[in-house]
């Protein structure tokens, strides 16, 4: 039997990366650039999400525009929007089918073994959710560094690394780990012993005795 401690900490670590992806989705600095002049008054920050784009004034001002047309974008947000909306619904279907198969819970008492593969059933919707957050990430992480050191980028537009996609590294990796921890509670197959051949019976006696 699956030990109910290490599953619980598998679904507790699942679901805050759920949560940190779906925080990662809605925060607007994904990539950020930091720009001061001559003088520090008229320092500005411009950073950009996957929703909208904004402007940060060093007087506290800020400015925020939202993406109007969706075939407008490039192809690397458009994806990246993609992917991290398929790993928030798969989260959230991998909590609903995970939530079933805790020992904590009531639900499939009667049918051990079943309620076990939906634990790990719940597990591997986690992982796959996970890696749909970390291609996401990693692929418009990579997208930065080649702006940035394109020659041909100008030097106001060589945006670096933002919050939100630090955050949404962290959130890849809580999801992984929670589903493979719900993983390993894999119901052991039950070991098969041969069955026992029955013994001849004696033969019955004739009551005669023989010298």
């Amino acid at each position: 039997m699956a030990n109910a401690g290490l599953q619980l900490l598998g679904f507790i670590l699942a679901f805050l990366g759920w949560i940190g992806a779906i925080v990662s989705t809605a925060l607007s600095r994904w990539k950020i650039y930091t720009y001061a002049g001559d003088n520090i008054v008229t320092a500005q920050a411009i950073y950009e999400g996957l929703w909208m784009s904004c402007v940060s004034q060093s007087t506290g001002q800020i400015q925020c525009k939202v993406f109007d047309s969706l075939l407008n974008l490039n192809s690397t947000l458009q994806a990246t929007r993609a992917l991290m909306v398929i790993g928030i619904l798969l989260g959230l279907i991998a909590i609903c089918v995970a939530t079933i198969g805790m020992k904590c819970m009531k639900c499939m008492e009667d049918d051990e073994v079943q309620k076990m593969r939906m634990a790990v059933f719940g597990g591997m919707i986690f992982l796959i959710a996970g890696l749909a957050i970390l291609v996401a990430t990693a692929w418009y992480g990579h997208r930065i560094v080649q702006e940035f050191y394109d020659p041909m980028t100008p030097v106001n537009a060589r945006y670096e690394f933002g919050q939100a996609l630090f955050t949404g590294w962290a959130a890849a990796s809580l999801c992984l780990l929670g589903g493979a921890l719900l993983c390993c509670s894999c119901p052991q197959k039950t070991t098969s012993y041969p069955t026992p051949r029955p013994y001849p019976k004696p033969a019955p006696s004739t009551g005669k005795d023989y010298v």
